[in-house]
C-alpha cells in the first residue's frame, strides 16, 4: 500500500491530479504570469511522499526476498505540513508572489503518516537521495 506517489509522467490536470503536481502547476503557471497561487485550506494538514522509484524498488525488495505476507505499507515514514510543501515548491520553480490560503475550502484528514516498520523490520526502508 503506497502513500502519496509523485514522479515522472505525473497528472498535472487541476481538477483531477493529486496535491503535489497540482501545486507544481499552479507555482509554474503563477510565476510565468507573475500572480499568486492560491491554495486551499489553512495549509496545516500533515502529508508523506514517496518518489515513485523508491516504490518501484519497494516492490523489488518485496518479490526477490519472498517476504512472508502479501500487504506492506511503503512510505517514507516522514511527513511534511502542506505549507511547507508549498513553500518549497515556491522556491524550486522561482514563484516569488504571495501565497493566498482560501480558508474557506476544507483542509482534509489532519495528517496521514503510514507505519512503514513491517517492511523497516524485513530489511527495506526509505534512503532519501
Amino acid at each position: 500500500m503506497p502513500t502519496n506517489l509523485y514522479g515522472y509522467f505525473d497528472n498535472f490536470d487541476l481538477e483531477t491530479s493529486h496535491v503535489l503536481p497540482a501545486m507544481l502547476r499552479k507555482f509554474h503557471e503563477a510565476k510565468l504570469n507573475n500572480t499568486p497561487v492560491k491554495l486551499w485550506g489553512s495549509g496545516t494538514p500533515m502529508r508523506e511522499f514517496l518518489f515513485v522509484d523508491d516504490m518501484a524498488e519497494a516492490v523489488v525488495y518485496a518479490l526477490e526476498n519472498k517476504l512472508p505476507e502479501y500487504l506492506y505499507n511503503v512510505g517514507s515514514g516522514k511527513d511534511i505540513t502542506i505549507k511547507e510543501l508549498a513553500e518549497t515548491i515556491q522556491q524550486v520553480t522561482g514563484h516569488q508572489g504571495e501565497i493566498i490560503w482560501d480558508t474557506e475550502k476544507p483542509d482534509g484528514t489532519p495528517r496521514k503518516l503510514m507505519d512503514v516498520s513491517k517492511m523497516a523490520t524485513l530489511g527495506w526502508e526509505y534512503r532519501p537521495n
